[in-house]
């Protein structure tokens, strides 16, 4: 469900959908069903799982460090050096594509 996730912003919308499809998941896995009424932090605790929060801050920090170390001429180097503080945006929506 995190495949990528380093690349793409995660909103917090997005890391709610995958929490409650993860917790879906290990409630199946125990056999728990939500008319059980056991807690998150329980079943968490139980099968040994980290907050997906901090997978999504590790893959992205991860992928942080994979661009640091690629020397100063790679092209995605480049592009933290570029300054877009004179490009201003127009007033309106933008055009439809």
């Amino acid at each position: 469900m995190i495949y990528d996730a380093e690349c793409w912003p995660a909103k917090r919308k997005h890391t709610n959908k995958i929490y409650v499809a993860k917790m879906r998941m290990l409630r199946w896995m125990c056999g728990y069903t939500r008319k059980d009424r056991m807690r998150n932090e329980y079943i968490r605790k139980k099968v040994g799982v980290a907050p997906i929060e901090d997978k999504l801050r590790k893959s992205r920090l991860r992928w942080f460090r994979h661009l640091n170390r690629r020397p100063i001429e790679a092209p995605i180097r480049k592009i933290e050096l570029l300054n877009f503080a004179h490009i201003q945006r127009g007033r309106r929506r933008p055009k439809k594509t």
